[in-house]
């Protein structure tokens, strides 16, 4: 793939008299880990619901792995990995089986299905584990499973939503370490998160407000075009004016 691995030029999407997501303009380069904040409400999921190409764009345009959102929709979801809050695994299903179904979804031959499952299992310690049902497995592993089977069928994109929510600071880690892997493999990787600190690990970021995005750049970068010593400090200039001196 050349060029960027997200191209957005002036994307926007109204609902009515309402516009969830106002021209906004960003790129993600290739194995970039990009930060895709703001507060509930900003328009975030909806951002990445057209990136994903299942919400069409009123106007505006954007590429995702090479392909059009508009005219090549199933192209960009053959080349995208997806991890929702709600992980969609099946709770009923084991591990393995999880795994198996996705690579059949992802059109992952057999031969693959079985070596990529002992690598995801090797790789996040659920080895003793593969004949479990997901639900019975700790909430971590079923967020780094989750993790891994988005990225079964080695996708130029994967998008996490809120990824780590309700774990512990070492599973968060550990989660993020997962995430740098599959940066330096070369997959790009738009992630959102409410913990203010993961967001610096990321590359770059961006911070949504009322549907348009508000700052842009390195973490660093953002917090002095803002005036700000930390980002929870950028959060609260740029969503709540005043109340942060």
């Amino acid at each position: 793939m050349s060029g960027p691995a997200i191209d957005a030029q002036a994307l926007t999407r109204r609902f009515g008299g309402f516009t969830a997501v106002d021209a906004i303009t960003f790129q993600v380069e290739p194995g970039e880990v990009f930060g895709f904040l703001g507060a509930n409400g900003a328009g975030k999921t909806t951002a990445i619901r057209m990136l994903i190409g299942v919400l069409e764009p009123t106007s505006g345009s954007a590429t995702v792995a090479g392909y059009d959102l508009k005219t090549q929709a199933e192209q960009v979801r053959r080349r995208i990995g997806y991890m929702s809050q709600k992980f969609s695994l099946y709770e009923d299903l084991t591990v393995q089986e999880n795994i198996t179904l996705y690579g059949g979804i992802y059109g992952v031959s057999n031969r693959d299905i079985v070596t990529r499952t002992g690598d995801i299992l090797t790789r996040i310690g659920l080895e003793h584990a593969g004949d479990e049902l997901v639900r019975e497995i700790p909430l971590g592993w079923k967020q780094q499973l989750a993790f891994c089977v988005a990225l079964l069928h080695r996708p130029a994109v994967v998008f996490l939503d809120e990824p780590t929510g309700g774990v512990d600071p070492i599973t968060r880690r550990r989660f993020w370490e997962l995430i740098y892997e599959a940066g330096a493999a070369g997959t790009s990787v738009l992630v959102t998160t409410h913990y203010l600190d993961e967001a610096e690990y990321c590359r770059r970021i961006s911070i949504m407000v009322d549907g348009a995005i508000a700052a842009m750049g390195t973490p660093a970068e953002v917090r002095k075009a803002v005036g700000a010593e930390t980002l929870d400090e950028v959060f609260l200039k740029l969503t709540r004016p005043g109340t942060a001196a």
